[in-house]
């Protein structure tokens, strides 16, 4: 697939995957919408890509804000077109334990992940049945695999984006629709430092096992390869997480024992 002028909205656009993204897909001529909280951060990111300033449209909104996501759909196609390929990217992860978990940190992060790219993809997914084409990007995670310690939101709102959109593929499939889950992981980003903690805080500290991560410019070009290959689902990780995966479908007893032994005593 050539992505030249193809209308492109990402969210969470304003870093790390968002981010590179965003740059690779200037790269290869397509137009841009840009989305995220921080307007200042979009248009630094903006101002990374080789394309041409009318191609590129900035909108910001909150993914928490249902309101916001739908102002946010309407503005789109009033003022850049029908979406022709839609990546939801924008996310929060978690570092706390369950019983230290306040039950608002994970409504935010369920809205966050989960109900704001479901209503995003619910206001733009009528344009592309009606043309009968368009590509649904989902950005999943390991997460949404297998449960680990202190990751018990991020992993629930996972395992629920990876069920909506599996059967959002099933439905649309033979309507001209495509979606592609991508499973990335771990990608050297910032994600652990804005990681939320128990009472809604920030984590503020780097994981080793992120920043020995994947470099999230390779991720974007394996995620745009994955795409334009038409794959529904595309695996970007490392060997350990691959035999995570691997473990944890052949061997769930072992799985849970290794996942049990890495729990804070």
């Amino acid at each position: 697939m050539s992505f030249k002028d193809k209308l492109v909205w990402i969210t969470g656009a304003s870093s790390g995957i968002g981010e590179e993204l965003t740059v690779a897909f200037a790269a290869t001529g397509a137009r841009l919408i840009l989305s995220a909280r921080r307007v200042e951060e979009l248009e630094r990111v903006a101002a990374r890509c080789d394309a041409d300033h009318d191609k590129i449209l900035i909108l910001p909104f909150d993914m928490t804000d249902t309101a916001s996501v739908t102002a946010a759909a309407d503005q789109a196609r009033d003022r850049a077109g029908p979406i022709d390929i839609l990546v939801n990217n924008a996310g929060v992860a978690l570092r706390a334990l369950i019983e230290n978990t306040e039950l608002d940190v994970y409504r935010t992060m369920m809205e966050t992940n989960f109900f704001g790219p479901v209503a995003l993809t619910q206001a733009v997914l009528p344009q592309m049945l009606e043309r009968k084409k368009g590509d649904i990007v989902v950005i999943g995670s390991p997460a949404g695999l297998f449960g680990t310690p202190i990751r018990s939101g991020y992993c629930a709102s996972k395992f629920a984006v990876h069920g909506f959109f599996e059967c959002l593929r099933a439905e649309v499939r033979d309507r001209g629709v495509k979606v592609s889950l991508v499973i990335p992981g771990p990608v050297r980003t910032n994600m652990s430092v804005a990681s939320l903690t128990g009472d809604g805080g920030k984590h503020g500290e780097m994981d080793k096992f992120i920043a020995e991560g994947i470099d999230p410019a390779v991720c974007a070009q394996k995620i745009l390869a994955g795409v334009g290959r038409g794959d529904e689902e595309i695996y970007i990780v490392t060997g350990e997480v691959r035999r995570a995966i691997w473990t944890r479908r052949f061997w769930p007893s072992r799985f849970f024992r290794t996942a049990a032994e890495k729990a804070p005593k």
